[in-house]
């Protein structure tokens, strides 16, 4: 009743199935020794009924835009870990991954501006805007224990790093995909009407590889609450955390046309340099401009640092 009102507005489908997902996996696990082992597993993962948005074409009265379950996806991969119990001090697990997801939508509106223009749904496998080929896994923790197999240093007769440990957690992984952008656009103005053209293959370009180390330093304290032979000991445990240990700058987003996160290359370009001569101050605008081009949200979060306290009871 109300559909010849709504215009481009995309309509609600309450006829909607569920979206399934179907996963295949098989491995093989040796012992190398009695503290050690290696995994090797292949996966496949099918994901059917995926929700995306299409056009309803001469549809009475007017053609809309819905959800529909039309799209696809497919991820496969091999993966390879290594684990390593608890020797003298140290404990290490390692894992690669090698995966390839594939699908005819990253998402239930990646279609939309095919859908506001009309045109059929894409029905191409392209890579999914989350697939990255490579990932790599590291958490390594090196501690002391306390009474007779404390092996660390002492001073004046004391275990000094008794229930001390370190622990660092390295993850790496290559690009996801972006659409690379044909002409350049002014991603830093509002109200500003675009139409950015492809160049090359949907998802066709890649971000560059990242690279985050995570560390925490901890000490146990043992308290005991009570004098009988009952009582329990409880841990109070003092520990400093770094997230993004070596601050590094991981980028996350880019501008389509330079594939730079700090630069849409708008200024330097014909377009921008003749709008940018005549506003009212040019130098003001073009300030103002890279202002609101440095987005921060391009990045991963920067090193933090955090000093914290937990009682265990």
């Amino acid at each position: 009743y109300y559909i010849a009102g709504v215009g481009q507005n995309q309509i609600n489908n309450p006829n909607l199935k569920p979206e399934k997902t179907i996963d295949y996996q098989i491995g093989f696990k040796q012992k190398l020794n009695s503290k050690s082992a290696i995994t090797l597993s292949g996966f496949y993962r099918e994901l059917r009924d995926m929700v995306q948005v299409t056009t309803i074409a001469n549809a009475y009265p007017a053609t809309y835009t819905t959800f529909d379950n039309i799209d696809f996806a497919t991820v496969k991969g091999l993966e390879l870990s290594y684990d390593l119990r608890r020797t003298q001090n140290i404990r290490l697990t390692a894992n690669y991954t090698l995966q390839f997801a594939e699908g005819t939508g990253s998402g239930d509106d990646s279609q939309a501006n095919l859908a506001s223009f009309g045109l059929p749904n894409l029905r191409t496998l392209v890579p999914l805007s989350y697939d990255a080929r490579h990932m790599i896994n590291f958490n390594i923790d090196y501690r002391f224990t306390d009474g007779a197999d404390y092996n660390g240093p002492k001073l004046f007769g004391k275990d000094i790093l008794a229930n001390t440990g370190v622990n660092f957690i390295i993850r790496g992984r290559s690009g996801t995909p972006y659409s690379r952008q044909g002409n350049v656009t002014p991603e830093a103005q509002f109200g500003i009407p675009t139409r950015p053209s492809l160049e090359g293959t949907v998802n066709g370009s890649r971000l560059p590889f990242s690279l985050r180390v995570d560390s925490r330093i901890e000490k146990d304290f043992k308290v005991n609450f009570g004098k009988n032979a009952g009582a329990r000991d409880r841990y109070f445990n003092l520990y400093l955390l770094a997230q993004n240990l070596f601050d590094a700058d991981n980028i996350v987003s880019i501008y389509r046309y330079t594939g730079s996160p700090s630069d849409d290359g708008y200024l330097v370009s014909p377009e921008g340099q003749e709008v940018s001569t005549v506003q009212v101050n040019p130098l003001a605008f073009t300030d103002q401009y890279n202002i609101k081009m440095n987005n921060p949200n391009n990045f991963s979060l920067p090193r933090r640092i955090r000093l914290g306290v937990s009682f265990n009871f």
